[in-house]
């Protein structure tokens, strides 16, 4: 290995020797001015993202099915054939009267029971303005035609003795007052329905775990001082909930009954659904699907049997 000092020699003799020259180009250190730079763009950066203007939401395309040759997405309108792929064509809502009409001619051809039940399932809007919603609610209608061949069971809570005499010549199935807790908790007492008058609602604060949905309120119509009032809703009533926040399903009907009746018993039930909606926050219902015990779900228009606004 050669010592450094030989090196270094040699280096001399060939840059003063007869080899021609170089001039070395002046040493030009970076400058920090890139470091600058790069803080510069930085700075430009969020200045622009904190003066760039608020993001407008999109809103939904919205495609108008009415002039095109077929509906967007689909092959078709209807299908030609008898059997087709349904994912391929729009779904058929059909009048409430023909849904009806389909529902019995599917008992016929498919022999099932003729007095099977009908229920109706629907999906409300339960939104409203700045975020806030419909609260879920419990309702307890009069059917014009009720399916029920037996009254519902009624207790009713008081301690009035005018009061209780007047409950039992309704209907009552029990009436009285504390002396009812235990045989409740016991299981020795079950009914559909329980009503109280006001003064023992104190009382009957052990029976709130028990009877849960069941147990009396004054936004259910269950807390009064008109006995008779409530015997009368609630012996013969329908009740139905809002369930998973936005949906109802109930029975409205059995098969067996007029198409008529049927028909009444769901108007009936759309009423009073929407009843618990603000009204002029626009349509309730959605989405309506009508179906038997046995036969497959049917997508009806449920404005026809809702009022028509008047037109200003």
């Amino acid at each position: 290995m050669w010592p450094l000092y030989v090196v270094a020699g040699c280096r001399r003799q060939l840059l003063s020797g007869g080899a021609p020259t170089y001039t070395a180009f002046p040493s030009c250190s970076i400058p920090a001015r890139t470091f600058a730079a790069a803080a510069a763009i930085k700075t430009r950066k969020r200045g622009k993202k904190e003066d760039k203007e608020p993001e407008v939401k999109k809103e939904p395309r919205v495609i108008d099915d009415k002039d095109r040759h077929k509906p967007f997405g689909k092959t078709a309108w209807a299908p030609v054939d008898d059997v087709y792929i349904l994912r391929y064509y729009p779904r058929t809502v059909y009048s409430v009267a023909d849904a009806v009409d389909l529902l019995k001619s599917y008992q016929v051809l498919d022999f099932t029971a003729h007095n099977q039940p009908v229920y109706v399932d629907l999906k409300l809007d339960m939104k409203l303005e700045k975020k806030k919603k419909v609260d879920p609610f419990v309702s307890t209608v009069h059917l014009p035609h009720p399916f029920k061949t037996e009254m519902n069971k009624v207790v009713v809570f008081t301690e009035d003795v005018n009061q209780a005499n007047v409950a039992k010549e309704g209907g009552a199935s029990f009436v009285g007052g504390a002396e009812l807790i235990q045989p409740i908790l016991d299981d020795e007492i079950v009914a559909d329905f329980y009503v109280s008058v006001p003064e023992m609602l104190a009382k009957l604060t052990p029976l709130k775990n028990k009877l849960r949905k069941k147990f009396p309120k004054s936004n259910r119509g269950s807390v009064g001082i008109n006995v008779p009032k409530m015997l009368e809703l609630f012996k013969t009533g329908h009740e139905y909930a809002v369930e998973s926040e936005c949906y109802v399903r109930t029975q409205i009907a059995t098969l067996d009954l007029p198409k008529e009746h049927i028909l009444a018993n769901l108007q009936t039930i759309l009423m009073d659904v929407c009843s618990h909606r603000p009204a002029n926050m626009g349509p309730f219902v959605k989405r309506a699907i009508i179906t038997s015990h046995t036969s497959e779900a049917l997508w009806f228009n449920s404005d026809d049997l809702l009022p028509k606004l008047a037109e200003e």
